[in-house]
């Protein structure tokens, strides 16, 4: 039987134990406790840090990176930042981010493209209506210079008729770059016929130099005259506003393998590197054209010719430097865009440079041997009445006698260019035939001698008639 002390004792002692181990227990699990709590404050303090940098990534992204992107639309030279944390580069964050900048620049884009055009339907009418007045005003105008014959009169009517010209000449490039047809239809011309028409629209014509190398009859097909006309003019504008007063602006014409190369060459300042990269893309015609990119006030005349040349297949080439220090330009016309028409039927304008090729003469040659006895070449022709020696006459030795060759007739001699007409005498020499013809209509009887009708002739085929330029005065048609 145990005693109670002993049995007394072995609880106690078993006592003791479970309190020794739940003492235990409870401080392991205190130091869990402690462990969870700082591994909570590390992470509490992680997760702060995180949320104060996406805080700053999305200023970031919200002050820097997406205002950067839309400019980058308009300008693409320009750079976008990139994370303010490189280190979320490549992570899902980084990602999303880099997303929302390229959805931000896709959608600025459409909505600039629209803007555009929407602003250009509403350019395109409004120019039409000025190109209608101005057309009117044309009409009026060479209403006045067939009614009246004072020279003086006849002289400002014709630098009205002038200006009036280069406005329609802007009102037509604005209508192009905004989307319209490059205006009326013209029939076949001569090349050199484009170019004159081209030149006589500017306001400093007198500065062109035109050299024309052409075959004679190098024409052009309908569809390719006015765009010609209207890409040489704006060339020429360019060359003459960025070359200095008093320099001469020079154009060749020459035949090449597949057509003809129209050579614009001036003696300006030139374009730096970026300029030029920036003019071939313009008249290249590859890229979407936007009012925006051209400037304020608008640059037209570049972006023009690049919808001319894609239109209609033609070539611009701004590539190179001229020869003077300036800007080359080429226009090059590929040989479905060419046509010939008889010089004889219907010559090129009369102000258009006569071309420096001249055909050969169709007459059969006449065989000259390579060697003939008794000929000396350059030997003067006997003259009439000479008799050469007979062989009997003499020493009575055998006499040899001189044979010559035929002289070359003298060449003509050019004929004296008549002195140079004042603008006066030429007004008064063309009222003067305007008030003959409509004389002899009005005692014919003829019905079409209206004023109307020829009001509506001349709007209908203005860009049939080659601009004639006075060598002193204004342009007249």
């Amino acid at each position: 039987m145990i005693e109670l002390p002993d049995l007394v004792a072995g609880a106690l002692a078993a006592g003791t134990l479970s309190a020794f181990a739940l003492g235990g227990g409870l401080a392991r699990s205190r130091r869990r406790q402690n462990r969870q709590l700082a591994e909570i404050a590390a992470l509490r303090t992680r997760l702060d840090g995180t949320a104060r940098a996406f805080t700053a990534e999305v200023e970031h992204l919200a002050t820097q990176r997406v205002p950067a992107a839309a400019r980058q639309v308009a300008h693409p030279h320009l750079s976008v930042p990139g994370p303010l944390q490189p280190l979320t580069a490549g992570t899902p964050l980084g990602i999303a981010l880099e997303n929302v900048v390229l959805a931000l620049q896709s959608e600025a884009a459409a909505q600039r493209t629209r803007i555009d055009a929407a602003a250009q339907a509403g350019m395109r009418g409004a120019v039409r209506e000025i190109q209608a007045a101005l057309y009117r005003l044309q009409d009026a105008l060479r209403g006045l210079q067939q009614r009246y014959d004072d020279p003086e009169l006849a002289q400002t009517l014709f630098r009205l008729d002038h200006e009036n010209e280069q406005s329609l000449r802007r009102a037509q490039v604005a209508a192009v770059v905004c989307g319209a047809w490059v205006g009326l239809a013209r029939e076949e011309s001569h090349l050199v016929d484009a170019v004159t028409g081209g030149q006589a629209r500017l306001a400093g014509y007198q500065r062109v130099q035109v050299h024309n190398h052409l075959e004679p009859g190098t024409a052009l097909v309908s569809h390719a005259v006015e765009p010609v006309a209207v890409i040489i003019a704006e060339l020429l504008d360019n060359a003459l506003r960025h070359s200095a007063p008093d320099t001469d602006v020079v154009v060749s014409l020459e035949h090449v393998h597949h057509g003809v190369c129209v050579t614009v060459d001036d003696a300006g300042l030139g374009m730096t590197h970026d300029e030029r990269e920036r003019a071939q893309r313009l008249v290249a015609g590859d890229d979407p054209i936007l009012l925006t990119d051209l400037g304020d006030p608008p640059r037209m005349g570049l972006a023009a010719i690049g919808r001319l040349t894609r239109q209609f297949d033609l070539s611009v080439d701004l590539s190179s430097a001229s020869p003077y220090g300036g800007v080359r330009a080429v226009l090059r016309v590929d040989s479905h865009l060419l046509s010939r028409l008889d010089p004889a039927d219907r010559p090129p304008a009369a102000s258009a440079p006569r071309t420096t090729r001249r055909t050969a003469p169709d007459r059969p040659a006449t065989p000259t041997p390579a060697h003939a006895y008794g000929t000396e070449a350059g030997a003067p022709e006997a003259p009439p009445g000479h008799r050469e020696p007979q062989d009997d006459e003499g020493d009575g030795l055998p006499q040899r006698r001189r044979r010559t060759r035929t002289a070359a007739p003298a060449p003509a001699a050019a004929p004296a260019r008549s002195p140079a007409r004042r603008p006066e005498d030429a007004a008064a020499a063309l009222g003067a035939l305007q008030s003959g013809t409509a004389a002899a209509r009005a005692a014919a009887g003829d019905p079409g001698d209206s004023p109307h009708l020829h009001a509506a002739a001349d709007h209908t085929d203005r860009n049939n008639d080659i601009d004639h330029i006075d060598d002193e005065g204004g342009a007249a048609r």
